[in-house]
């Protein structure tokens, strides 16, 4: 039983996001830790099933418990629990990690016909977004931070918590004896997010809070005025293609898109797309310009047959983002 329907669980009820969630198939990516079990027993109290999804990454001994702990919870109130273990990566973790959590997500969410996908990102995560864009050089439109409702291919990717700080969410798990998990990792100040978050954000939430929910709402009313300058015509895997109105505007819808894809770019390299329409970002990403035509894709170095370079030499496709295309077996046909 709950000491209250909690102030918190009707300011969930409140959001424009959790409208959405109303008879829809919803898959939730859990952690154990305090945001996504707060947002899983928010749910609960709301009436609104989800299923869990969660990864082990198997570099610390309490994550077993973590996964344990949401099998118990699927158990308990009835709904399913996907799990799986990632492999070790050996370097860029953060990204590959992400990498591979979402695509175990859409995974899932292709196998089982899921609509919906939650995650519980809240306002010290946006804050942090915010603080490492700014230290780097940034305008309104990579300010905004995560957007609540994102449209997928196949789904619709909701953060319903962007309203709430960690520690309202705390509070909630304490006084409805809830159980989570603290991820001792996130304390660690050699990862960027992690220095920002103990430095900078959870103090200005702390004291600014109200202020800082107020701004992101402002800053989201202004990036729409930008959002018309680009249009995304084709996206399959992590291949996207965008029309741009602007060819000065390449940077910033590189931008945009690379970080739906997860990766956040520098100054520096924004400042390198002005000067090259073809060009590797951090050995990670490659992106080309053809006419009004934007391709970002993984880069790969692959050995093409003559075949396939003469079909993208005719379709005009950029020769960095070739072989992401080649190595997925992307079909070409539907791009013009």
């Amino acid at each position: 039983m709950y000491k209250k329907i909690s102030n918190t669980a009707h300011q969930l009820l409140l959001t424009a996001s959790c409208s959405l969630l109303v008879d829809k198939k919803i898959l939730l990516a859990f952690s154990g830790g305090i945001d996504s079990t707060a947002l899983f027993f928010l749910l609960q109290e709301c009436g609104i099933k989800c299923d869990l999804a969660i990864v082990d990454y198997a570099l610390r001994e309490q994550s077993k418990d973590e996964v344990n702990y949401a099998k118990e919870l699927a158990s308990v109130y009835g709904v399913k629990c996907f799990a799986t273990t990632a492999p070790k990566f050996d370097s860029h973790f953060e990204q590959n990690a992400r990498n591979f959590r979402y695509e175990f997500f859409e995974d899932i969410i292709s196998k089982e016909g899921y609509e919906v996908l939650l995650t519980a990102h809240q306002l010290n995560d946006n804050l942090e977004w915010f603080l490492m864009r700014l230290s780097k050089g940034a305008g309104v439109s990579e300010l905004v931070g995560l957007k609540e409702v994102t449209k997928k291919k196949n789904y619709l990717l909701i953060r319903p918590l962007l309203g709430f700080s960690k520690d309202e969410l705390l509070e909630y798990l304490k006084i409805n004896n809830h159980k989570y998990f603290i991820d001792e990792t996130n304390s660690d100040e050699r990862y960027e997010r992690n220095y920002f978050r103990a430095n900078f954000s959870d103090k200005l939430i702390q004291n600014y809070k109200n202020g800082i929910k107020k701004s992101f709402e402002y800053l989201k009313s202004d990036a729409l005025l930008l959002e018309d300058k680009y249009e995304i015509i084709f996206k399959q895997k992590e291949l996207v293609i965008a029309k741009i109105k602007d060819i000065a505007y390449m940077a910033k819808a590189t931008d945009l898109i690379l970080k739906e894809l997860g990766y956040l770019m520098s100054s520096k390299q924004r400042e390198e797309i002005g000067k090259n329409k073809n060009l590797v970002i951090g050995g990670l990403w490659s992106v080309g310009l053809s006419g009004d035509m934007l391709f970002v894709a993984p880069y790969k170095k692959t050995v093409l047959p003559k075949e396939f370079k003469e079909l993208c030499r005719i379709k005009h496709i950029p020769p960095l983002v070739r072989g992401y295309i080649y190595d997925e077996n992307i079909n070409l046909e539907p791009i013009y």
